[in-house]
């Protein structure tokens, strides 16, 4: 259907690219200072010519960055997987159950999202301490699973109650088990659902600063964003050595986001219904 391009079309427009400018201003920066020599004394907008790559070459070998990065990637993969699986069948009979008891548990998983982590930091500590996770990744990914949950639990349990229930119902009958139809035919169908769970997830768990720095600190093991932090100290902070680590770690993260973009607001949309 043709529709007229009008005044506010055209307001609406230039709004539009004024906010995409206001956003890429700071991404401008970031790369700009990245690729500028290190004793530059130019502002972060101001190009500096010619650029040079030695920032890049300096953070990836003072930072090591290829085994903090290594260690993300571990960390957020295992992570995002427990995630998902743990999180999708624990929704699957809070959405299928209507008995007082599953909209309850529902309701404690959303407490969740309100309890502040702050509060299970010290007992959380001495728990993994006395388990002997101090300095191991699995220290991180277990804090990552029990944190990534509620949320996670929460779209799913209200995409599933939007999603009909016809084909698992006709599995059932063809003598598939609930664990075999959700499997082969629930979990397919909630494929928007699980893009944007593991989108969210992965982004938070990939730029995760303190619960590394906390539980990891004094092991060989180290996070891209901990590593980074390692051209800070009291008296010097080496911006571009920064900015360059950032740009490096940064990458990875936008080739995922923009692969499962598509399933995001499909996802969280169809999980705000309920």
């Amino acid at each position: 259907m043709y529709r007229r391009y009008t005044a506010t079309t055209l307001v609406r427009e230039v709004a539009l690219i004024l906010a995409a400018i206001i956003f890429a201003i700071p991404l401008v920066a970031l790369v700009n200072v990245s690729l500028k020599p290190m004793n530059s004394g130019t502002g972060a907008l101001s190009f500096a010519w010619p650029p040079t790559l030695d920032n890049y070459v300096q953070a990836w070998n003072q930072a090591a960055l290829g085994s903090a990065l290594a260690n993300s990637t571990f960390i957020a993969v295992i992570s995002v997987a427990l995630i998902v699986v743990v999180s999708a069948l624990a929704a699957y009979p809070l959405a299928r159950v209507t008995r007082s008891w599953s909209r309850l548990t529902f309701y404690l998983f959303i407490g969740g999202l309100i309890v502040p982590a702050q509060l299970a930091l010290l007992p959380l500590y001495t728990t993994l301490r006395d388990l002997g996770l101090i300095g191991s990744l699995w220290a991180v990914i277990l804090i990552n699973v029990g944190t990534g949950m509620p949320f996670s639990i929460f779209l799913y349990t209200t995409f599933l109650r939007e999603l009909p229930m016809d084909y698992e119902e006709a599995a059932l009958l063809d003598g598939c088990g609930p664990t075999r139809a959700f499997v082969s035919v629930v979990f397919p169908l909630v494929r928007p659902v699980t893009g944007t769970v593991i989108i969210l997830n992965l982004v938070g768990i990939w730029n995760e600063f303190f619960v590394p720095l906390l539980y990891l600190s004094g092991s060989g093991n180290t996070t891209a964003p901990v590593a980074i932090y390692s051209f800070v100290s009291q008296y010097v902070t080496v911006w571009p050595l920064i900015f360059a680590g950032l740009v490096i770690t940064v990458i990875p993260i936008l080739v995922v986001y923009f692969s499962l973009q598509k399933y995001v607001i499909k996802g969280f949309a169809g999980g705000l219904k309920g």
